[in-house]
Formats: C-alpha cells, sequence, structure tokens
C-alpha cells in the first residue's frame, strides 16, 4: 500500500477542490522479467506488476468537465470537456489522461466529468511504466466512478489505444496488461496475441532486484521503430502475420535468404520467443540454473542479435552475473539504449549484489545506479478510503 502517496493526493485534493475526494484507485508499474520486443510480434511476454504506483483521489462531478490536477508536475492542472474532440494539451502528462477519457468516450461509454488529484512513484524514464499506471489508474477511475461494464483487459486495451492513438507512441500491449491484471506474488505470463494470461508464482524467498543504470536513454524511439520495421519485414519474407509463427527450425533453414541485420533481429524474436516460455517453466519449478541461463542467453541476444544494449548496461549485467552465478538471473529490460537491469535473485543474496554495485559500477562507468529492491504486487485496485 503506498500510504504516502495516498496521503498526498488526498491531502492535495481537499485543498484544491475543497471537499474530500469519494474514491482512491492506484495502478501500478511493471518489470519485464523476459520476453523482450516480442509483443509486438504476437509473441509471450512475462512481466509483474512492482510496489510503485500511480495513485488517483478522484469524485464524479454532475457536469461534463474534468479537472486533473498532477502532484508530481507541481501541482499543474488541466481542465477539458469529455466529448469526441478532446484535443492534446501542450503539457504532456495531461495527454495520457485526456486520451484515456476521449477513447472511453469513443467506445460509446456514458460518463460525466470528475475532479481528479494523481501522483506516483514510478520511476519516469526507467522503462519501468509509468505512462502505463497512469493510463490504466484513469481508466479504473471512471469505471469506479460511473460503474461502467468495462473489464480489466477492456481497461488495459483503451489505455493502449489512447498511447498509440492519442499520445502518439506505436506501443504494444504488455504495459497496460500487467498493471491492469496482476496478480500479487506471481509474474503474469501474456500470449500477445490472444491476451491469455497464466499467473507464474515467484518463490517466497526470491527477490526482484531493479537496478536503474541511469543511462539516459537515447535513441529509443527512432531504434524502436527501426526493430519493429525489420521484424515485419521479416515476418513478410516467411509468409506468417507474425515471427511468433515462425520456428527456429525454419529460421535456420531460410536465414542465408534473408538481409543479414534483418536475420539477426527475427532470430532475437524467434529464439525470445522460446526462453520466455521456458522461464516460465523454471520459474513454475523454482529452477533458478535454468532461469539463470535464460536470462543470460536473452541478454546476450538482446546484445548481439538485437543491437539494443549500451556500454553501462553490459557492464552492470556482467558485475551482477558475477555476483550471483547460477544463483541468480540477470538481463537488461525494457526497449534499450539505457534503463534498466532485473534481477531474480534469492533473498539473502540482496545485500552482496546490491555492494557489488555499489562499489564497482561507478568506477567502470562513471554513473552512479538506482536500485530498487521490489515485490510482485496486484494490479489496479480501489482502495478502501479507511486506510488514510
Amino acid at each position: 500500500m503506498n500510504n504516502e502517496l495516498i496521503n498526498i493526493v488526498s491531502n492535495t485534493f481537499s485543498n484544491a477542490f475543497g471537499y474530500q475526494a469519494s474514491h482512491l484507485l492506484q495502478a501500478p508499474g511493471r518489470v519485464n522479467l523476459i520476453g523482450e520486443h516480442t509483443d509486438y510480434n504476437d509473441g509471450f511476454v512475462l512481466p509483474c506488476a512492482i510496489n510503485f504506483a500511480a495513485v488517483v483521489a478522484a469524485s464524479p462531478r454532475d457536469d461534463n468537465l474534468v479537472r486533473v490536477i498532477s502532484v508530481d508536475y507541481n501541482n499543474a492542472e488541466d481542465e477539458f470537456l469529455i466529448g469526441a474532440n478532446i484535443e492534446p494539451s501542450n503539457q504532456t502528462w495531461a495527454n495520457y489522461i485526456r486520451g484515456v477519457v476521449k477513447h472511453l468516450h469513443l467506445r460509446g461509454l456514458e460518463f460525466s466529468g470528475a475532479d481528479i488529484v494523481v501522483s506516483g512513484n514510478v520511476p519516469q524514464g526507467a522503462g519501468l511504466s509509468s505512462s502505463a499506471a497512469l493510463e490504466v489508474v484513469i481508466g479504473m477511475t471512471f469505471k469506479s466512478l460511473y460503474d461502467l461494464p468495462l473489464t480489466s483487459q477492456e481497461i488495459a486495451l483503451n489505455a493502449q489505444q489512447a498511447e498509440n492513438q492519442f499520445v502518439g507512441c506505436n506501443c504494444g500491449i504488455m504495459d497496460q496488461l500487467i498493471s491492469a491484471q496482476a496478480e500479487k506474488d506471481h509474474a503474469l505470463l501474456i500470449d500477445c496475441r490472444s491476451l491469455h494470461t497464466t499467473p507464474v508464482i515467484i518463490p517466497n524467498n526470491w527477490r526482484i532486484l531493479i537496478v536503474n543504470s541511469n543511462k539516459q536513454r537515447g535513441l529509443v524511439d527512432s531504434e524502436y521503430n527501426t526493430r519493429r520495421l525489420q521484424c515485419e519485414q521479416a515476418a513478410e519474407f516467411f509468409g506468417v502475420k507474425a515471427l511468433r509463427d515462425v520456428d527456429i527450425h525454419e529460421f535456420n533453414l531460410r536465414q542465408a535468404e534473408l538481409n543479414p541485420v534483418t536475420a539477426k533481429r527475427a532470430k532475437h524474436i524467434i529464439t525470445e520467443n522460446q526462453r520466455t516460455l521456458d522461464a516460465a517453466e523454471a520459474l513454475k519449478s523454482s529452477n533458478m540454473p535454468v532461469l539463470q541461463k535464460l536470462m543470460a542467453e536473452s541478454h546476450a541476444s538482446m546484445r548481439d542479435d538485437f543491437e539494443i544494449t549500451v556500454t553501462e548496461i553490459d557492464v552492470l549485467v556482467d558485475i551482477m552475473k558475477t555476483e550471483m552465478g547460477e544463483l541468480g538471473g540477470v538481463r537488461m529490460t525494457g526497449g534499450g539504449f539505457g534503463g534498466c537491469v532485473v534481477s531474480i535473485l534469492p533473498a539473502n543474496l540482496v545485500d552482496r549484489v546490491v555492494n557489488a554495485i555499489d562499489a564497482q559500477y561507478t568506477q567502470q562507468s562513471q554513473l552512479t545506479a538506482s536500485v530498487f529492491i521490489c515485490t510482485a504486487e496486484q494490479g489496479a485496485q480501489v482502495l478502501s478510503l479507511s486506510v488514510r
């Protein structure tokens, strides 16, 4: 429970609007344990929600006005009227909210306005999906205020649609779906084609360690779009809807016919899909040596075939891998070109690994890492007002 955030949004709401909020809600950020760039190839991913979240205090209105205050942007304000003609704001944060509301309206749902205060502690720019957490919590807010007939999957799809069509980022479904549907103490194996989800329990003596390299992410948007195009070209070559439909045997038979760079991109996706399925099985059976091997192979594939790691990330992975051996897995997570690494390891190894990062990373990179020891949390939920 993010009690500090709850108190902040509740108090800000009372001070700004002059009355108490009727609803409190939260939606978590996420980390992807394995399955990188597979989501837009109709493949498999294995994320879990983390104990960092976007939190909202809200009340319904009897008109069509939406008033929003963002605590994280110095109590910046936004106002707009509900309707199909909602236009983008010049405040970037506000567009995630406007987009979600607009697309709820475009679905034919009927609802009135709201007073909303939002804050969050998902690190921004680190690849932990602060934007998806915001989109999902806003969808949950309007569902709860007006008892809208929306499933958690529909809230996620609406959020993705808002980010694709209103914000303008062509993301897959993973971030929104895990934020909406996560189960506590579990990762979620997601089939990004069917949206079928399978909870996979994380052993209670294992921890999730997220380490932000603090290497500023560059080239993410342009390179993401390039990788996506290369994957589409490879799928077209194989005559399939997406690379999810190609197995490694078929790839090996025909890879020489492909452009060498396109072949490397396709190889990453095809092998990463299988690694993700295998990792879910390894996690389910608490088989850390197998999970460690799969995460190491995933990182090498992102580095060598998909070419989305950077020196600082590779350094961080090597430091952690050396410290853990086969007792823990580690890999880059997220879109690439900076950002975070994720590790799964026994609880009794955490301090040792963190000490190794503190002792070696700055010396080798001239950067200071930020370390987050995480638990796997529940997806979006309505909070009781009694928690304040």
